[in-house]
């Protein structure tokens, strides 16, 4: 009997687009079946969001001197949800890495960058399904965008790309940590600064003179005022191009980075 060997000496390298295309969706439909199985992972990126939106709805709205706040609210919400969204891609993983996982896929026949790709890219889909919840959840508490129907999605797919785009750094982060706990020790130091000192929950004019600077200029702030814009039919400047610039110069600063590292754990 003759021992069938193509699997193992299968080429994995110049395969082409469409066979790294093939591997990527192999990766990314994985990780959503996980998400299916483990349906917690979805709702508890689901409660923080959700309690945010009521402490300031209800709780702290009626002390920010902010015409109509939950119209200001929801927009700052769902961008701080999509970037805390990203940060999944650090703690799945970091949890990949310390299973083995991504050391057994390293020996299968497939392309390098899907693991890293697919990871991203089945993020970005859960990211999706919050955007459309936290959407709803606004709506029940009284959000009334007076933008178009076509302005609102340019806004959720503007404040995705920019999620997405630091995901590539969040990856990073989640093959260098010793396991998921540290992954997300160590992002949310970086993203909290980012967050809260924006204009996400409180106009820029009511923070101390030595942060305005900061705020105002840092790219949180910059997705905040162009998806708040959009969706609320406001003039916001050139905060649209920056955040594109802003996103485009962190997938390719980061992304790089990311590749790199992936290389070295593997």
């Amino acid at each position: 009997m003759s021992n069938d060997t193509s699997v193992a000496t299968y080429p994995t390298e110049g395969r082409g687009a469409l066979w790294a295309i093939r591997d990527i969706r192999t990766v990314t439909v994985r990780n959503l079946r996980n998400l299916v199985r483990v349906p917690v992972q979805v709702v508890f990126s689901l409660i923080q969001p959700v309690m945010f939106v009521v402490l300031f709805r209800y709780v702290l709205g009626g002390a920010i001197p902010v015409p109509h706040y939950v119209n200001y609210l929801i927009p700052g919400v769902l961008v701080q949800t999509t970037i805390f969204g990203a940060v999944g891609t650090a703690i799945g993983l970091a949890e990949d890495l310390q299973r083995g996982l991504i050391e057994r896929f390293r020996a299968l026949p497939m392309a390098r960058m899907a693991m890293l790709a697919g990871r991203t890219v089945s993020d970005l889909l859960r990211n999706v399904i919050v955007v459309i919840t936290i959407s709803l959840v606004g709506l029940l508490v009284g959000f009334r965008p007076s933008g178009t129907f076509l302005n609102y999605l340019q806004a959720c797919l503007l404040m995705l790309i920019f999620a997405y785009a630091l995901s590539w750094g969040f990856a990073f982060i989640g093959l260098a940590a010793p396991n998921s706990e540290a992954a997300q020790a160590m992002t949310f130091p970086l993203i909290f600064p980012l967050t809260f000192a924006s204009s996400a929950f409180v106009p820029v004019a009511t923070m101390p003179g030595w942060l305005r600077p900061f705020a105002q200029n840092q790219p949180v702030t910059q997705v905040v005022d162009a998806v708040r814009g959009l969706m609320l039919g406001l003039p916001h400047g050139s905060s649209t191009w920056i955040t594109l610039a802003w996103a485009l110069g962190a997938v390719v600063v980061l992304a790089p980075f990311a590749v790199q590292k992936y290389r070295r754990v593997t």
